[in-house]
C-alpha cells in the first residue's frame, strides 16, 4: 500500500504544471429589458500560452454557451462552438458580431451598472482553470452606465 501511495504522488509531481496566465481586459455585458431572457458578454482574453476557452458559466443564467456570429452568404448566423483558442501572447477579442458568451434563461433581468458574474474555464498544458470575471452591464448600444442629470428650464 505504501508503494501505492508513493508511486501516486510521485506521478502527480510529475504533472505539467498550469501553463497559462490569463488575463481579462474589457468585460461587459449586455443590460436587459424586464422578461427577457438572454444577454451576451464580451470580453478581451490574453495568455501568455497557448489555452483554449472551454466554457463558460454565470449565476445570472442557468445555461452559458461560447457562440461565434459570421455570415452564411447573405446572412449572418449565430452558431454554438465547443472552443476558442487563445494563443500565446495575442489578445482574443469577444465583441458584438463575432465570438461571445451567450447568457440563456436568466433568473431576472440584468440592469446597467450591475457587475455580472461569469467564470471562464480555460485549458493548458493538459489542465483545466477557472477565471473569474465581473462584466459591467450597458445599454443596449453597449455604452457604460452614467448619472443621469436632469435640468428643469
Amino acid at each position: 500500500m505504501k508503494a501505492l501511495v508513493a508511486a501516486v504522488l510521485l506521478a502527480s509531481a510529475s504533472l505539467p504544471a498550469w501553463a497559462a496566465n490569463v488575463s481579462v481586459a474589457d468585460a461587459w455585458a449586455r443590460a436587459t429589458m424586464p422578461g427577457q431572457k438572454v444577454s451576451a458578454a464580451y470580453m478581451t482574453i490574453r495568455s501568455d500560452a497557448d489555452a483554449k476557452l472551454i466554457g463558460a458559466s454565470s449565476t445570472v443564467a442557468a445555461r452559458v454557451e461560447l457562440h461565434e456570429m459570421r455570415m452564411d452568404g447573405e446572412v449572418m448566423r449565430m452558431r454554438e462552438v465547443g472552443s476558442l483558442a487563445l494563443p500565446a501572447g495575442k489578445p482574443v477579442k469577444l465583441e458584438p458580431g463575432g465570438y461571445h458568451i451567450m447568457l440563456m434563461n436568466l433568473g431576472r433581468p440584468i440592469a446597467a451598472g450591475e457587475a455580472v458574474p461569469v467564470t471562464l474555464t480555460i485549458e493548458s498544458g493538459g489542465r483545466q482553470e477557472t477565471v473569474e470575471v465581473k462584466a459591467e452591464a450597458r445599454g443596449p448600444g453597449g455604452e457604460s452606465a452614467q448619472p443621469m442629470h436632469h435640468h428643469r428650464h
